[in-house]
């Protein structure tokens, strides 16, 4: 496992002129990050006490320690929001932290190299697998399903996949 600090969300701007945020949250149930907090920058600079005050569209708003103006909210657009691992709960055996399966490599059912995972893509159906590799003349988007990918094995860093069929047409 690679970080012991986990994104579980971001922050989307200033929601009104108190201090409150927009707040994207990317736990599975979106109102469950409240349960998480305190929340940390990246750097672990900053710390979060953190209140949900509503759902606004594509998110929640709430209120955030040491926020209180319209100005503070807007600076921090786009700033992750993360947790320590130990705070999250354990996932079952065929479930995983986006974070853990960014940089695996990435092999077919015959052993041969296909490329690495670049980020864990959700355009709303499902996951989605970006591949960067070395026969690639572009990424290739590999759906991260228990066909496609019949095995992840974090400890050896990596996952064998079987892509459906010309899905990676350029890889050697």
């Amino acid at each position: 496992m690679k970080s012991d600090l986990i994104c579980v969300g971001a922050i989307g701007g200033a929601y009104g002129v108190q201090g409150e945020v927009r707040l994207k949250s990317f736990t599975s149930e979106p109102t469950a990050i409240a349960e998480y907090a305190p929340l940390y920058t990246e750097d672990q600079t900053r710390e979060f006490d953190l209140v949900l005050t509503g759902r606004v569209k594509k998110g929640l708003s709430a209120r955030m320690s040491g926020i209180v103006s319209k100005e503070e909210a807007d600076a921090l657009k786009g700033t992750d929001l993360f947790v320590p691992r130990d705070r999250l709960p354990s996932l079952p055996d065929d479930e995983f932290y986006h974070t853990d399966l960014v940089g695996l490599t990435v092999y077919d059912t015959g052993g041969a190299l296909l490329g690495e995972v670049r980020s864990v893509q959700n355009h709303g159906a499902s996951d989605l697998l970006e591949i960067d590799g070395p026969g690639l003349k572009t990424t290739a988007l590999l759906p991260f399903t228990r066909a496609a990918v019949p095995t992840v094995d974090l400890a050896a860093g990596k996952i064998i996949a079987d892509p459906p069929e010309g899905l990676l047409p350029d890889a050697p």
